[in-house]
């Protein structure tokens, strides 16, 4: 038995939701045996490129990245056709655009971030030397799948870490192969060998197997509640999220015709995959019918009384979400529901009278239907919304379309989210498209949600800094680091400073030597592991 499988029986916390669990037969635990001894060959080849990347200086990185973000950029029109085609849901050009924001978008964001080498506070005489992880395990989900690959490749390349993404087994060849379209522009651009990798063939045992190893350093975990829980159990740090379910609220004050466009525009986005989208729709009773027709004009259709309930028992049959809704268009749902609708028809909306934890419209839905809930007055709809996000969404995201301040703070303090859009699609406002938070496919929802991180994940959150503190007595003086780079620096006795040396560029004899050796090390050690016990 190997040291991954050993860990991975002492601590499995759980999978990845979706995953289809089967009794395995002795080939299939032969090919999982296999597996592992890849995936720890993996993270060897990680290690090795995440310390050869950690000694390389922001022009080398910003290279490096720019590489990555041109070549996701330049293809993000023919992976956007290609999830479609893999996974059954979502709209091609919606995921052209996303693809787009999250490979070039991403590196034009933050190129001029602070993410390496040093910081000098002379006057507080404090250094600060950037850090990154090392190896980051990243786990991408079917909604969302090239564009949340780029973006994960993106912000470990720009913080100088190596990563290992596992794909959903629904958008498996897509990302592989979207994965490594970037691996070879970076290492093109001078990137270390294995700093960008992907598991072909994700299953349970070898998913758990790396959360739970120790030379993981970080877990990036984005999709289903099931498997951001197992990231946080497995015993190693990890960046999750939690589940959403956003309110928006409309007031007397707003522009009915920019809000009704605003939340059809949101709501009907790539069907509706990105959890930032609108759940429960809180209108003003004073503006609501006027709200309905501007919406109506956009492509909303208002369910009557029997439609709302042919939805109901489609979409929410014993209960629990139909995950062939997930990601389809309007129309779709409606015939599948026995609702006719218009062929023009984006977004479905379900009309209902309280916000409560049996009201199955008043729960998130990752398609184009809406919830939708009339109020007396902005003060009960900043309530209902209060109330929606107790059942499910903390920390996560709401949205209010109005003029009044006082009602956008009011809301803001009522609702446990983090944030906050006003007068914008939230769909790509919380995201970061539409509005000026950091663009991101990672959502942290802080202690509301049971999360670690807060804000929109960047690749700040992938680096930490080591700070070197002199005494603050005036007369101990501050050493002099103006001149000084963390990666050209040695140590008293003339020695390298950090424990690798630096690869020269594309490898030298020797270099690719050591490697090679180092591999067939870590070969040998997991084949023995296997075929000889331990």
């Amino acid at each position: 038995m190997s040291r991954m499988q050993r860990r991975t029986d002492e601590k499995a916390p759980g999978g990845p939701p979706d995953l289809v669990i089967k009794a395995a037969s002795a080939s299939e635990t032969m090919k999982d045996e296999a597996r592992l001894a890849r995936a720890g060959m993996m993270l060897e080849r990680g290690r090795w490129a995440a310390a050869a990347f950690a000694r390389l200086d922001r022009d080398s990185t910003l290279r490096i990245a720019k590489a990555a973000a041109d070549a996701g950029f330049a293809k993000a029109q023919h992976y956007a056709e290609w999830v479609v085609k893999e996974t059954g849901f979502g709209v091609v050009e919606h995921k052209k655009i996303k693809n787009e924001l999250c490979s070039r978008g991403i590196y034009d964001y933050y190129r001029d971030e602070p993410l390496t080498g040093l910081k000098i506070d002379a006057e507080r005489k404090i250094v600060e030397v950037a850090r990154p992880a090392g190896v980051v395990f990243a786990l991408t989900p079917s909604t969302n799948p090239v564009s949340t690959v780029f973006f994960k490749i993106m912000i470990a390349l720009l913080s100088r870490n190596a990563i290992i993404v596992s794909p959903h087994p629904m958008a498996k060849a897509c990302c592989a192969d979207a994965v490594r379209c970037m691996a070879e522009a970076a290492m093109a651009a001078g990137a270390p060998d294995g700093v960008v990798q992907v598991i072909d063939e994700p299953s349970i045992p070898l998913v758990t197997a790396l959360m739970a190893d120790p030379r993981t350093d970080v877990i990036l975990a984005t999709g289903g509640s099931p498997m951001v829980r197992a990231a946080y159990s497995s015993g190693n740090p990890a960046i999750g999220v939690g589940p959403s379910n956003v309110p928006v609220l409309v007031d007397a004050t707003a522009d009915l015709a920019k809000a009704a466009k605003r939340i059809v525009v949101s709501k009907s986005f790539d069907n509706s995959v990105l959890c930032t989208n609108e759940s429960v729709l809180i209108a003003e009773a004073a503006i609501a019918d006027k709200l309905l027709r501007h919406m109506q004009n956009e492509g909303a259709y208002l369910c009557s009384e029997e439609e709302t309930e042919r939805l109901r028992a489609y979409l929410f049959p014993g209960g629990k979400f139909n995950l062939r809704a997930l990601g389809r268009d309007a129309n779709t749902i409606a015939g599948e529901a026995g609702i006719r609708a218009p062929a023009k028809t984006r977004i479905l909306l379900a009309p209902f009278d309280l916000p409560m934890p049996e009201e199955v419209f008043a729960r998130e839905k990752l398609c184009p239907v809406l919830g939708f809930l009339r109020v007396p007055n902005a003060q009960r709809g900043v309530e209902a919304a209060r109330a929606l996000l107790r059942y499910s969404g903390g920390g996560h995201s709401a949205a209010i379309h109005s003029k009044d301040s006082r009602t956008v703070l009011a809301f803001t303090m009522a609702v446990n989210v983090l944030r906050v859009v006003v007068n914008a699609p939230c769909s790509q406002g919380a995201a970061g498209f539409d509005t000026n938070l950091a663009p991101t496919m990672t959502i942290g929802t802080g202690f509301f949600g049971r999360s670690s991180i807060g804000e929109n994940v960047g690749p700040q959150h992938l680096v930490h800094w080591t700070r070197i503190a002199y005494n603050k007595d005036a007369s101990e003086v501050f050493g002099d680091y103006t001149h000084l780079e963390p990666w050209d620096v040695q140590a008293p006795d003339g020695t390298e400073g950090l424990a690798m040396p630096a690869p020269r560029q594309g490898g030298s004899g020797d270099d690719l030597g050591e490697m090679r050796e180092e591999i067939r090390q870590v070969i040998i050690e997991e084949l023995r592991s296997l075929f000889m016990g331990s």
